[in-house]
């Protein structure tokens, strides 16, 4: 019997247009010009972060307005704040804020660096915030409370 030769393997070569494609349905960056003023959902999205530690919102709802990797850093620390209140026999309470200042500035374009002070009933905090205008609208791609 004949040995037939065997197949060498050949290096995978993505079809032509493909990484067009790919980059066509990714996250498109906004010019700022295209972006409405980010102060109100600096303002939003600080109030719901802090609601949401405090166990009266869900992170779910904040989703659409948080990068993938934002969403699962504020995941990971809402979960533990209610591991921390049941620890502790604590109720979710809404909490009282008021926003005393919002400080932003834009360091690239369709790029926004703020931060916001929140005063609540026990201490003041601040909350900072990195935004991105993607598809039209401002994302936070990072934020931090202090």
């Amino acid at each position: 019997m004949a040995t037939t030769p065997s197949r060498i393997p050949r290096a995978y070569a993505p079809p032509v247009g493909a990484f067009e494609l790919s980059e066509f349905f990714a996250p498109q960056r906004t010019p700022s010009a295209d972006l409405p003023d980010p102060e109100p959902f600096l303002r939003n999205i600080t109030l719901g972060v802090l609601e949401v530690f405090a166990g009266v919102r869900e992170v779910d709802q904040l989703a659409r307005w948080l990068t993938e990797d934002a969403y699962r850093k504020l995941l990971t620390r809402a979960n533990l704040a209610a591991r921390a209140r049941s620890a502790r026999g604590v109720p979710a309470i809404r909490p009282v804020y008021a926003l005393r200042s919002v400080h932003h500035s834009s360091p690239a374009d369709s790029v926004v660096e703020a931060v916001v002070v929140v005063q609540g009933a026990a201490r003041t905090r601040s909350v900072a915030l990195r935004l991105e205008g993607l598809d039209g609208r401002w994302r936070a791609t990072s934020l931090a409370i202090l």
